[in-house]
């Protein structure tokens, strides 16, 4: 009974959060473009490449994207006859709006409940299309060390009934990773041992 009514709450947290954004903020366009560029601030994108990613008209995204630049929290660089937008670190609350991000999509709850608790560990990468921006019932890390993988599973279990999402995870040691030559621009460095 303790677990159904802790489950209720941690659901409802959940839509808590995705409800405070949208009252927020009331253009879906924006929430998609905040959620792309803030849970992977590396991440540059244009125009036309975002209106497909979005399946949005070109002009909703324009006006969404202008409106972003207008307010300091993406800057932009031509890049030939494209104009690539990237998340604006130097935007005075450039790390509250990533909180609020990350509480959104659960990965904060990760970060807390599991990674943190693991011992040794050097870094882990979220990758799939939350680390690409896009929403998604999944999360897939990559997890780079030795932890121990039974506790590992305890807590994965545990951390997706609180985020109710999957966790998808794969372990390779530091060698296994440089040997796979992951693509950055497809994943996102979510922490790393002190």
């Amino acid at each position: 009974m303790l677990l159904v009514i802790a489950k209720s709450i941690v659901t409802d947290r959940a839509k808590l959060y995705f409800l405070m954004l949208e009252v927020l903020i009331s253009s879906k366009t924006r929430i998609k473009l905040l959620l792309k560029f803030f849970l992977n601030p590396e991440t540059g994108a244009h125009l036309r490449g975002l209106a497909e990613e979005f399946n949005e008209s070109t002009n909703s995204v324009r006006l969404e994207l202008n409106r972003l630049e207008q307010a300091g929290m993406l800057n932009s660089d031509q890049e030939g006859n494209k104009k690539i937008f990237k998340v604006n670190r130097g935007f005075p609350l450039f790390e509250e709006v990533r909180s609020i991000v990350l509480k959104q999509t659960g990965l904060n709850r990760v970060v807390e409940d599991v990674i943190e608790e693991l011992g040794d560990l050097k870094e882990v990468y979220l990758t799939g299309d939350l680390a690409q921006g896009k929403f998604s019932k999944e999360v897939s890390l990559i997890l780079i060390g030795n932890p121990d993988r039974v506790y590992l599973s305890h807590l994965i279990s545990k951390a997706e009934m609180l985020i109710q999402k999957k966790i998808q995870y794969l372990i390779y040691t530091e060698e296994e990773f440089k040997e796979r030559g992951f693509d950055p621009k497809k994943s996102l460095l979510l922490w790393y041992g002190k």
